[in-house]
C-alpha cells in the first residue's frame, strides 16, 4: 500500500469515526453541542460508548 493510499484510508477512518460519534451522541443526548464535542473526539467517544453500554 502506498503512503498516499494509507493517508486516504486514515482520513476516511477518522471521518467515519467522527460521523459515528456524532450519530451516537445525538441519539443519546439530542444536543448539537454534545454532538460537536463528541464528534471532535471521534473514535475515542465511540470506544468509550461501546465499553460503557
Amino acid at each position: 500500500m502506498s503512503s498516499a493510499n494509507a493517508s486516504n484510508a486514515a482520513k476516511a477512518g477518522i471521518g467515519f469515526g467522527s460521523a459515528l460519534a456524532i450519530t451516537i451522541s445525538w441519539s443519546v443526548h439530542q444536543s448539537i453541542l454534545w454532538a460537536i464535542i463528541q464528534g471532535f473526539f471521534g473514535w475515542f467517544y465511540v470506544i468509550y460508548y461501546a465499553l460503557t453500554r
